[in-house]
Order: structure tokens, then C-alpha cells, then sequence
């Protein structure tokens, strides 16, 4: 029987450019081909995974950062947030002009700045009627196409995740505000600006996930391996038995990581299936 490999979205298998390399694309399948399972397993809801990561012979998804799971299009898990206090958490982020996505399965839902604020983050000094310029907002118009600006759409009682785009206060105030009644975290899209955030539901998180996701497959923490990139990877792998971070990963994965490979556009995903014998050399 061969291994459940848990993957990272964000930094581990797209690059900066939200694409994934051939390189990853090629190994992915032919490590599954080999009898090996793969999961996405994302701080992404499902509204924003890529047509060419779902194009990957994925067999489910973990999404909103631990809050959802499928197994073979079946949901076996789904928290969202009580709508009361999802409504007092956007009167807070509004009242100190903090930008805003709300993220459900039906769809991402921004609030009235958040598109101006985002391309202004995208072009900096950059001005927009340049082709350097367009070239930037073309390179990230596939999130923007995502987020809904409708009001009147949002299911608040269907909301997996919020994350905020933020550069009026310091992170600091709405961890203080929220850590221990949500689960906190600093964005791990470091475009956002260090400032920004998510807010998810507590004691929800990708190792809880996981496990939730093993027992319901029968399989075992021994048989799994985890790549990843960011601080909200450490989580994830607690729950395998081998933890990959990405060249690229944050110091505080690599110091935890069993193995560190190459970077995403240097292959790093593909070495590392090759490296443990999931594929033929």
C-alpha cells in the first residue's frame, strides 16, 4: 500500500505566481499512478482552489485551514462560524477599516475596499496604465475574479474563514481582541502586508484535520507524509509521521521539518517523491 501525502497550497505546491510548476504536476501523478494518495491540505476554502490544482489526481481536500474535508467529493467535515458572532467580528474589522474576505464554499466575499486595496498593494510605486503595471494586476486577476461584492449573497451561517487585509492596525489588535475565542494567525500571502490575518474557528486547525481524515480512511499516522511552507504547516506535521518543508519555507517549519527540500520552482516537490522511492527515477 503506498503513502497519504498531505499538500500545502500556498508556497508549497504553487510557486509566487499562484501556478503549479510541470515539474510537480509530472511527480504528482505518476507517485499516484504508483498507488500513493494525495490531499490537498490548505488554509484555502474551496471556492479559491485553482482549476490546475483540481486538475492534480487528488483523492480529497482539507480547506479553511482544517474547517472542511472531503474524501472522494463526500463531506465528512464542515465547521462554520455562528452567525451572531461572525456579524460582531465585521462590525469590529469595519469600525477600524480593516479589509476583508469572508470565505465559504459558495464563494469568497469581499468587503466595499478590499479590490481598490488589493490592486493597490499589487502595483506599489508601479503606476496602473503601465504595461508593468497591468502586467502585475494580470497576475493576480484570477483572485480577484473570485471575490464576490454583493452583500446580499453572503450565507452567514455557511462561513468557514475570514481573512483581512490590513494596513490601518497593528496585527496585534485583533489578536488581542480574538486569540482564544478564534483560532488567530498571521496571513501567510506575504503581499497582504504583515499586518494581515486570518480568523478561524477554535481548536479547528490542519492536524485535527488530518486525523479526522485518517480514521475516516483507516489509515495511519505512519503512512503519511506532509509538504509545506508556512507557520501554520507546523500543525499539519504533528499529525504525519514525515514533515517536508519547502526551500522557501519559513525558519520556524524548517527548524521542525524532518526533511527540507528545493524550492517549489526548483523542483522541490518532485526531488523529495523521487528521494523516497514514491516514483521511478
Amino acid at each position: 500500500m503506498g503513502k497519504v501525502v498531505f499538500l500545502d497550497i500556498d508556497g508549497t505546491l504553487c510557486n509566487e505566481s499562484g501556478r503549479v510548476p510541470e515539474s510537480a504536476k509530472e511527480a504528482i501523478q505518476q507517485a499516484y499512478e504508483q498507488g500513493n494518495q494525495f490531499y490537498l491540505c490548505t488554509g484555502r476554502s474551496k471556492a479559491e482552489i485553482p482549476d490546475d490544482v483540481l486538475a492534480l489526481p487528488i483523492s480529497g481536500i482539507i480547506g479553511a485551514g482544517g474547517g472542511y474535508c472531503e474524501v472522494e467529493e463526500e463531506v465528512i467535515l464542515h465547521r462554520v462560524f455562528d452567525a451572531a458572532e461572525l456579524n460582531k467580528l465585521i462590525q469590529f474589522l469595519e469600525a477600524h477599516q480593516v479589509e476583508y474576505y469572508l470565505e465559504s464554499n459558495q464563494g469568497l466575499f469581499a468587503s466595499a475596499n478590499l479590490r481598490k486595496l488589493l490592486i493597490q498593494l499589487t502595483l506599489g510605486e508601479t503606476a496602473e496604465d503601465s504595461p508593468e503595471g497591468q502586467a502585475k494586476i494580470q497576475s493576480v486577476k484570477w483572485f480577484l475574479d473570485l471575490l464576490i461584492e454583493d452583500p446580499s449573497k453572503i450565507d452567514y451561517e455557511d462561513v468557514n474563514k475570514v481573512s483581512f487585509v490590513n494596513q490601518s492596525i497593528p496585527y496585534e489588535v485583533i489578536h488581542e481582541e480574538y486569540d482564544g475565542d478564534f483560532q488567530m494567525l498571521r496571513s501567510t500571502v506575504s503581499a497582504f502586508g504583515p499586518d494581515s490575518g486570518e480568523i478561524g474557528l477554535k481548536n479547528i486547525n490542519k492536524r485535527t484535520a488530518i486525523e479526522t481524515l485518517l480514521q475516516h480512511i483507516q489509515r495511519e499516522k505512519a503512512e503519511c507524509i506532509a509538504f509545506g511552507d508556512g507557520v501554520n504547516d507546523i500543525d499539519m506535521f504533528e499529525a504525519v509521521a514525515l514533515g517536508i518543508a519547502m526551500g522557501n519555507a519559513k525558519e520556524e517549519l524548517k527548524a521542525v521539518a524532518d526533511e527540507v527540500t528545493l524550492s517549489h520552482d526548483e523542483g522541490g516537490i518532485a526531488y523529495m517523491l523521487e528521494k523516497l522511492d514514491l516514483i521511478n527515477a
